[in-house]
């Protein structure tokens, strides 16, 4: 299986959190690689994992980082293509610094930001980012969507008849 999707937790400490956007890319099929790399600890090897990344095939990149966060920034910097940031919850700010710091990304250097320790919307992120180009993908994805919509309307039902 080709890897599409790279993700990158910056310790690892973080790959419990991590592993929930690996299993969304198992959920659909999708290949992936998962590794460890600190945009602060590891600057060189960060940037070299970045820059083969787009070489071997990989189309979306998913970067998780507390405290001061700036692995999906860097990784932004050196991958033309998506890339989506976790801002992970630590420290004594609980995130939230993380989170901001992913965000406040300059002009040209977007990041796609999701919620603190938000690894399982990130991999449903990188899968609609995929679906774009992809027929099947795009099918599996509204089937699970809708089926996330008839697990609603079935607990609504069961509450209106107790």
């Amino acid at each position: 299986m080709d890897k599409k999707v790279l993700i990158i937790a910056a310790s690892d400490s973080d790959l419990s959190i991590m592993s929930d956007a690996a299993k969304v890319l198992d959920e659909f099929g999708i290949g992936y690689k998962i590794t460890i790399s600190s945009a602060h600890r590891s600057p060189e090897r960060t940037t070299e994992l970045v820059e083969k990344a787009q070489k071997n095939g990989i189309k979306v990149i998913i970067a998780g980082a507390g405290l001061a966060a700036h692995l999906a920034g860097v990784v932004a910097a050196h991958f033309p293509l998506p890339v989506i940031g976790i801002p992970l919850q630590s420290g004594s700010l609980q995130g939230v610094d993380a989170l901001l710091a992913t965000m406040q990304m300059p002009p040209g250097i977007p990041v796609a930001t999701v919620a603190i320790n938000g690894a399982k919307n990130a991999g449903m992120l990188a899968v609609q980012i995929l679906a774009t180009s992809d027929k099947s993908l795009e099918d599996k994805l509204v089937a699970y969507k809708k089926k996330l919509a008839e697990g609603v309307e079935e607990k609504a039902r069961k509450l209106q008849s107790s």
